[in-house]
């Protein structure tokens, strides 16, 4: 009887012991400087998969938001306007809201004065987790070469102009000094 208890204790035992590593085990470290981010993104919102890859030789912004942060909401705008002042030749952005139903999302996303930006949706967190994501907002530079330039974790709205000259910084320089394409303000 003991021979026929004991795999199935032991089963049970190993088990109880992983599920309690799995839980115990730290939070994912968010890509580093000069590292490669994870470079799937998941599905844009018209089932297309994003691929990192796929923009190297641009600058590329990932950021991490969510409807009820503030300077989320300050920074959204923002990089929508720089984006289309640069071009998209040149810089991209990927605002991936993290953890919000996606009815919800939808409905401010399609709204005709959001920020058109590429939004993607992470309900479950699992990019966030491979982006080490523990608040919002989280934002990550990649530079032309597909490494992170900067990352900024939990700023306030009186940062954003010393990011946005960050962003600008990692441009080539034929960018930075050619006529905008848009002018007209946010």
């Amino acid at each position: 009887m003991i021979r026929k208890i004991l795999p199935t204790a032991l089963l049970w035992a190993c088990a109880m012991a992983s599920a309690g590593a799995q839980a115990a085990a730290p939070a994912p470290v968010p890509p580093q400087r000069g590292e490669v981010p994870p470079q799937a993104l998941g599905k844009d919102r018209d089932g297309q998969a994003v691929d990192l890859a796929q923009q190297r030789g641009k600058v590329v912004i990932v950021t991490f938001w969510a409807s009820w942060c503030g300077p989320c909401r300050k920074e959204l705008p923002i990089l929508a306007y720089l984006q289309k002042v640069v071009g998209d030749d040149a810089l991209h952005v990927y605002a991936v809201n993290w953890g919000e139903p996606r009815n919800d999302v939808n409905r401010l996303v399609r709204h005709p004065d959001w920020p058109k930006l590429d939004y993607l949706h992470d309900p479950r967190g699992v990019l966030a987790r491979q982006y080490g994501i523990v608040a919002v907002p989280h934002m990550f530079i990649i530079g032309r070469d597909g490494t992170i330039v900067r990352t900024h974790r939990g700023y306030s709205e009186a940062s954003l102009p010393g990011i946005l000259e960050e962003i600008v910084e990692a441009l080539p320089e034929d960018v930075r000094n050619r006529p905008p394409r848009h002018t007209a303000a946010p």
